[in-house]
């Protein structure tokens, strides 16, 4: 299983700077996903966010929302998040010199905790601290 994090998703259901790459790796992609269930809320705060700033229309965000909707319905296991996770993630965020934000941090301790064979993100600090954790970052 590979933990997918948030900003492989927008990406994919959005017009992102990386989104041909992501495309490509999800239709080549058959390995089975999974991500935390948290990643509902992150990706409807950056559909918000988008619109706010005028990156996205309100039509194109529901579009958006409807194609993450699908996925997480067909191809994207939604994983809880645990109590001791939570406190997993605000220990790697405690170490300063990582520069884990705590969503960053939450994604990559859910991946420990699933003990996912890869984690797959455009965040090069979140894919950094995935290789220093032993949970090999997926090329894109």
């Amino acid at each position: 299983m590979l933990y997918v994090d948030t900003s492989v998703l927008v990406a994919l259901c959005t017009n992102e700077t990386r989104t041909a790459d992501v495309v490509k790796w999800y239709a080549d992609c058959a390995h089975e996903l999974a991500s935390a269930a948290w990643c509902v809320t992150e990706f409807a705060s950056v559909m918000g966010l988008k619109q706010r700033t005028g990156q996205l229309t309100e039509e194109q965000a529901q579009t958006a929302w409807l194609q993450f909707e699908r996925m997480c319905a067909n191809d994207l296991q939604l994983l809880p998040v645990e109590v001791m996770t939570f406190h997993r993630a605000a220990m790697l965020t405690m170490d300063a010199s990582a520069g884990l934000r705590a969503g960053d941090a939450l994604h990559l301790a859910c991946a420990m905790v699933a003990k996912a064979q890869g984690i797959v993100t455009l965040d090069a600090v979140l894919a950094k601290n995935a290789k220093r954790f032993k949970v090999k970052p997926v090329p894109i």
